[in-house]
């Protein structure tokens, strides 16, 4: 072999070694995500102090445990506080899997977005046209439903109306899509389709409806296929109606209606009651790649994810938009970002990332159903995304506040 032969040999080796590492699983928490960008020199540092510091504060309300990890330029950082289960005192581990809640809705509608693009359905025509006789207006469409401008009541509220009790009720219940719509149905509508936003998870029970309708395939298979196997998500799965997350977990913790009764163990449940609106489970790397490659067009065309990030306010504030299965947040710095939360007996959960992929945050608080504690979890929004506070005071007048936590859950909250 000549000399020349063995350098380009050598160099051969050393790129396919880089790649390799580019492309290695995300679940490393000290690995950057596939298709991480590369440095960007004016970008803000993460201040992990400030995100420690919303950690342990999500703590002081009530959670046994909480983590973050942010991807970035400069590569991940991850950091854990507290315990993944309080009966063995393991500490919280950045690997673990947990029960996403809503940002499953992101999942759904990616799906359902990339048959839109292969021609399975139109955005803008009636739900009824695909699922005939489902809903009682023919006026309520596939967008209404991804941005919550339906009118569907959320049957949630009833069911949960009563936290703990009503979580024991449905603890194993397996129900049918049918059987969720028929709930909703059986109350008021909040508003003419279209009209207003109205967060409501039967939106999203008719989303996973109408994926099994066009396609012929439950959802697991299309979320198996569609995002899972392309990403390579090792820690994510959709397991309904198995009570069980595989592997290495961390525990819920559901807080009572009664100030100061004891923490309920949630883990294990079917979560039938939410199926494709919030059933899925995953681990904060594979939720920081899950982001980063949607925000990268890796999972849709550019015109479906221009649609998909077209926001309309939630509320007064003109920081917080929705737009298909997508939240958009404002912060204290300028910066954008979209994701979702998620909230289901036991986790609380953030993810999201910058439009352009570059940065990302998941985040994650082992309880629900204590308010204070979801909205200083979302205290780690700001601190990843904006930086330290002497840096963001440079660039914002003394009179803005940092973004808070909205009061949206995505469930009923009684405290």
């Amino acid at each position: 072999m000549t000399m020349n032969n063995r350098r380009r040999l050598a160099v051969g080796t050393a790129l396919i070694a880089v790649l390799a590492a580019g492309v290695a699983p995300a679940a490393n928490a000290h690995a950057a995500p596939a298709g991480s960008a590369a440095p960007h020199p004016t970008a803000t540092a993460p201040d992990m102090e400030g995100v420690v510091a919303a950690l342990n504060d999500a703590m002081a309300q009530g959670a046994p445990g909480a983590m973050a990890r942010f991807a970035g330029h400069s590569g991940v950082e991850a950091r854990t506080v507290g315990v993944r289960a309080r009966a063995s005192g393991a500490a919280m581990d950045i690997r673990a899997r947990f029960r996403i809640g809503s940002v499953s809705k992101t999942f759904s509608s990616v799906v359902l977005l990339q048959l839109a693009q292969e021609g399975g359905l139109e955005l803008d025509a009636p739900v009824n046209r695909y699922l005939p006789g489902l809903l009682p207006d023919d006026r309520i469409t596939v967008r209404h439903l991804l941005t919550h401008r339906s009118g569907l009541a959320d049957y949630t509220d009833t069911m949960f109306e009563h936290t703990v009790p009503g979580f024991e009720a449905v603890r194993n219940r397996v129900f049918s899509y049918r059987e969720l719509v028929d709930l909703s149905l059986s109350e008021p509508r909040t508003t003419e389709p279209g009209v207003s936003y109205a967060y409501s998870n039967t939106n999203f029970v008719v989303v996973g409806m109408l994926i099994e309708k066009i396609t012929g395939k439950p959802v697991v298979k299309e979320y198996q296929h569609r995002i899972i196997q392309p990403l390579g998500l090792r820690d994510t799965s959709y397991v309904h109606p198995d009570v069980r997350i595989a592997g290495l977990r961390v525990r819920g913790y559901l807080h009572p209606d009664q100030a100061g009764g004891p923490l309920v163990d949630s883990t294990e449940q079917t979560v039938s009651w939410a199926q494709s609106a919030g059933a899925v489970i995953s681990s904060p790397a594979d939720l920081n790649t899950f982001m980063t490659a949607l925000m990268r067009g890796r999972l849709l065309a550019p015109k479906m994810l221009k649609a998909m990030t077209t926001v309309t306010p939630t509320d007064a504030t003109d920081t917080r938009f929705y737009g298909l299965g997508l939240r958009r947040y404002d912060l204290s710095c300028g910066t954008q970002i979209y994701g979702h939360t998620g909230t289901v007996q036991g986790y609380y959960t953030y993810a999201f990332a910058t439009r352009d992929g570059r940065r990302s945050l998941s985040a994650m608080a082992n309880t629900s159903n204590k308010g204070s504690a979801n909205t200083a979890l979302g205290g780690t929004l700001e601190a990843a995304f904006c930086g330290k506070k002497r840096t963001r005071t440079t660039t914002m007048s003394a009179e803005t506040e940092p973004f808070t936590v909205p009061a949206e859950p995505d469930l009923p909250e009684r405290r």
